[in-house]
């Protein structure tokens, strides 16, 4: 069927020329139009049958997520450390109100309730105890320098466990005696903020009390340290900040690539 404006032509032996001039317009539009269409589909077709496109997206497996978040965990300590002079471990109780601090409570609390009926029993019962004095045993030897072989060798021959056991199955064994040579030791080697701590220790009579408040100065004399320790470093880590930093971040490329999205993404999240 003929359009309308076809009926119109059919009597004419003429067109007008803005009639002319907007028919060619038109053509030409319709022309670029097909040729862009074309062209984008070419262009289309190429990319997709690049091999760039059809390869399969590199795959980060769990335990290189964790190696990175690791390193940047670390360029962050190092960085903290080193720029911030009051940088320093403190010890993060749990709240007493919260529920995972209730539980912890009540989960300390039946241990040393259970130490204290075994150490009340007749005849008493110590296994409990001298694995508590084989804990404090590795801890006092952790702040020794490397040459304190002498109080290393005293604290190895008066704590050692085996002869603890003999002792206590000849019902012979002294855990007073011993937890006092241990308060002895810890004031030989904790920082002078700590001197009232142990004294509070040599004025506990209960023997189970005792040993609970020994762990608790234990784990205080470790913060001590690590932070005795930072402050040796800051000066060091001060002068190749720059330098660990770049090499250390090169390290994490160099492992995958693709844990650069992984780095950007966990440092937007610091911020």
């Amino acid at each position: 069927m003929p359009f309308n404006g076809e009926k119109q032509c059919v009597g004419e032996d003429q067109t007008s020329d803005s009639d002319s001039s907007r028919f060619s317009e038109s053509m030409a539009s319709l022309s670029d139009y097909e040729c862009s269409r074309q062209s984008f589909t070419s262009n289309s077709s190429s990319k997709s049958s690049s091999p760039a496109s059809t390869s399969p997206p590199r795959v980060v497996t769990f335990d290189e997520v964790m190696a990175a978040a690791r390193n940047l965990s670390n360029m962050t300590l190092a960085h903290e450390i080193a720029v911030n002079e009051n940088f320093q471990l403190k010890h993060d109780a749990l709240p007493d109100n919260s529920l995972a601090g209730r539980v912890k409570h009540i989960v300390h609390q039946a241990f040393w309730d259970v130490l204290e009926s075994e150490l009340n029993a007749d005849p008493p019962e110590y296994e409990h105890a001298i694995k508590l004095f084989e804990e404090i045993r590795e801890i006092l030897l952790s702040f020794l320098i490397p040459c304190g072989n002498r109080l290393r060798n005293q604290i190895c021959e008066v704590l050692d466990t085996d002869l603890i056991r003999q002792q206590a199955e000849h019902s012979a064994v002294d855990i007073q005696g011993l937890a006092n040579y241990v308060i002895s030791t810890m004031g030989k080697l904790c920082a002078p903020v700590r001197d009232n701590d142990i004294r509070e220790l040599k004025a506990t009579g209960n023997i189970v009390e005792v040993l609970r408040q020994i762990f608790h100065v234990l784990d205080l004399m470790k913060m001590d340290m690590a932070n005795f320790t930072i402050r040796s470093l800051r000066p060091h880590l001060q002068r190749q900040l720059v330098e660990y930093e770049r090499t250390k971040f090169q390290e994490i490329l160099e492992e995958t690539p693709s844990k650069y999205n992984i780095i950007c993404i966990c440092c937007e999240a610091r911020k």
